[in-house]
């Protein structure tokens, strides 16, 4: 139990840390700055589960962590590996060898790489209850939110609101392809963890 308090509470004053850097620029308080970070999957994902780590500790104090508490760090858990595994297998490729200077570096560090380790350290050692089948599939929430809202960013929302491709998910106009291939890969993260909860 503590140690699951422990890395739930790294995980959520390592996020806030964070948010509070992107939210300043050369020592000024710029909040507005947090609208474009939250453009990308890598801050939506980071949130929630800092999110989620902060509902275990508060609940876990009085006693085991509610069902619907725990379904929460679960997805949380899996949109940070959707991250990190997007970040080490898609963006890395694409980036060339320079990647792990341009991924890894700073704040990325730990939106890639630490904080998705310590999340499925904590659900998959320290919180594992067993789950089925349909839990299981709340993991596909994130991206099956996420993805409908970038498509509408990139393609279809007017010109002063739309975001450039920054994941080249719709490059060669691939958008269906690239939308059924993370939730396939989602999909296997979620099996995955199931497998870790129920060994």
């Amino acid at each position: 139990m503590m140690l699951s308090i422990i890395l739930n509470l790294a995980i959520f004053f390592v996020t806030v840390i964070l948010l509070i850097r992107f939210a300043c620029k050369d020592g000024k308080w710029e909040p507005l700055r947090l609208k474009t970070a939250f453009r990308y999957f890598t801050c939506q994902s980071n949130v929630l589960c800092a999110g989620a780590a902060l509902l275990m500790v508060v609940t876990s104090l009085s006693g085991p962590a509610p069902e619907w508490v725990w379904i929460i760090k679960y997805i949380g858990t899996v949109a940070v590996t959707v991250t990190m595994l997007t970040v080490f297998f898609f963006l890395a490729p694409s980036v060339g060898k320079d990647w792990v200077q341009v991924l890894l570096k700073g704040a990325d560090l730990y939106m890639h790489l630490l904080t998705p380790l310590a999340a499925l350290i904590s659900f998959c050692v320290f919180e594992k209850r067993g789950m089925s089948f349909t839990q299981s599939l709340w993991g596909l929430l994130s991206i099956a939110l996420y993805g409908p809202l970038y498509l509408y960013r990139i393609l279809f929302a007017p010109e002063e609101k739309r975001w450039n491709d920054f994941y080249g998910f719709n490059k060669n106009g691939r958008w269906p392809i690239s939308f059924a291939a993370m939730l396939a890969g989602t999909f296997l993260i979620c099996l995955g963890l199931m497998a870790l909860q129920n060994a």
